[in-house]
């Protein structure tokens, strides 16, 4: 059953989340106030259902502490993730342009702050602000690349591989050693990368030949130019 808390303020730090997202970074002075006085800020305890795939749609979301959840179940109750969105990354918003109905479950995986738009509203402003239909057709287009990445990841990139890349583009150094510290629980990790965990805990052990070891959440890689080999 979806929790949520009072409505909350926009204080500075969230609303310097909510100005570099995608859907908002770009628009007009107009435009932005609009979509700001139509924002609601809501905490969420982890493990909190936002909604559940089929119901009713009333809003789309933006994270701005914290992360979520977006999967499906199937008949027999086996959950998929789809994505886990963090801070700065929005979701629902493709059902501006067609329906009226949630795709996907969506749990919060921690406590999080999000921002919710009402559809109703921001398709109405859309039909006289061109900021925010230009808005709505970026951000659906940036999904669909980021969708077209994923599927071809899939396909062409072994279980390491997919491991090592993400390692590799979270890395602060081009060569040597480095050390990373996962922001969120491995088990989000694997379903980032459309891992199962038992695939996930098998790719980690292949990287130990590149000097990959895993303590908790902290990550420590001997050599990254040998990462890259993988």
């Amino acid at each position: 059953m979806t929790t949520v808390n009072k409505i909350l303020r926009l204080n500075t730090r969230d609303k310097n989340t909510l100005l570099r997202t995608s859907f908002l970074s770009q628009l007009g002075p107009t435009a932005m106030a609009s979509m700001m006085e139509i924002a609601h800020i809501s905490n969420y305890e982890g493990r909190d259902v936002l909604f559940r795939e089929g119901e009713p749609a009333d809003c789309f979301y933006s994270v701005l502490t914290g992360y979520v959840r977006l999967y499906r179940l199937n008949k027999d109750g086996r959950e998929a993730d789809i994505r886990i969105c963090g801070p700065g990354d929005t979701f629902s918003e493709c059902l501006l342009a067609l329906g009226d109905r949630y795709l996907y479950n969506a749990q919060a995986a921690e406590p999080v702050t999000l921002a919710r738009f009402d559809l109703q509203r921001v398709r109405a402003l859309a039909e006289h602000e061109t900021d925010v239909a230009k808005a709505i057709i970026r951000c659906l287009s940036d999904h669909l690349r980021t969708t077209m990445d994923c599927i071809a990841n899939d396909r062409l990139q072994t279980a390491p591989q997919r491991v090592a890349h993400y390692l590799l583009t979270h890395c602060n150094t081009d060569g040597g050693a480095a050390s990373i510290r996962l922001p969120f629980q491995k088990s989000l990790l694997a379903g980032k990368l459309g891992l199962a965990p038992e695939a996930l805990s098998r790719a980690f052990s292949a990287l130990k030949r590149c000097g990959v070891v895993v303590r908790g959440r902290t990550i420590q890689i001997s050599d990254v130019n040998a990462l890259k080999q993988i």
